[in-house]
């Protein structure tokens, strides 16, 4: 199997699939294109007909959404535990990963995923605020209900926590406030190996796309004057 992913430091929906590949040990090949690239969507499209990452290539078999990548390989594996094994916390984890990849439009416009970001006293949009208490009443309540097992939202490592990897990694980079019980759990996703391995590529890549970052022209000439 192989799998296309965008930048690394941008690319939330590339980190799911790539998370979860990379933490339960399933053999991939990573293929990266940089959005930079001007060839990026038309390289894209000679595999998906969207035009967008990720993409997985699994022989004759092309899948191009991460929700669904996620189910083909939990059919593929069902061994590695791609989803609980608890019909009631499997349903749950199913549901809160369609939430996610249907919802939460304020918070992935106003605080996207940059893995390079670390910013302090950030004000939330009253819709932003409503989508970060929703995600926290939603970690919370799993872990209390189906999180025993472990220190991840169903216990034991899931596609449930890939899926909102990229949220633990907004919540970090704008340093956003949560209780307790959230804070442990982004500690426990943010320590996976597959993350730290993530991070690492995505702080070695130095490929900023400037229609995300006009800041960063500004703030590097000031840096070069000083």
């Amino acid at each position: 199997m192989r799998l296309l992913i965008g930048n690394m430091n941008y690319s939330s929906w590339s980190m799911r699939p790539w998370l979860l590949l990379t933490q339960l040990q399933i053999p991939f090949a990573e293929e990266k294109l940089s959005f930079n690239d001007p060839d990026f969507t038309a390289r894209v499209l000679a595999l998906s007909p969207v035009g967008k990452v990720p993409v997985l290539v699994d022989g004759d078999v092309v899948v191009w959404d991460s929700l669904a990548i996620a189910e083909y390989l939990a059919e593929k594996f069902p061994e590695r535990g791609i989803w609980p094994a608890d019909p009631r916390a499997r349903a749950r984890a199913r549901s809160i990963c369609a939430e996610m990849h249907a919802g939460f439009g304020a918070l992935r416009e106003r605080l996207p995923m940059n893995c390079e970001l670390r910013l302090q006293n950030v004000a939330c949009e009253r819709a932003v605020e409503r989508d970060i208490a929703r995600i926290v009443a939603s970690w919370t309540d799993c872990r209390e209900r189906f999180g025993a097992g472990g220190p991840f939202l169903f216990g034991a490592f899931s596609g449930a926590d890939a899926y909102y990897a990229p949220v633990v990694r907004r919540f970090l980079g704008f340093n956003v406030a949560v209780p307790q019980v959230v804070a442990r759990y982004m500690a426990a996703v943010d320590a996976l190996p597959a993350m730290r391995a993530w991070m690492t590529a995505a702080l070695a890549e130095h490929d900023y796309v400037a229609m995300d970052e006009p800041y960063r022209d500004r703030r590097d000439a000031i840096a070069d004057r000083r």
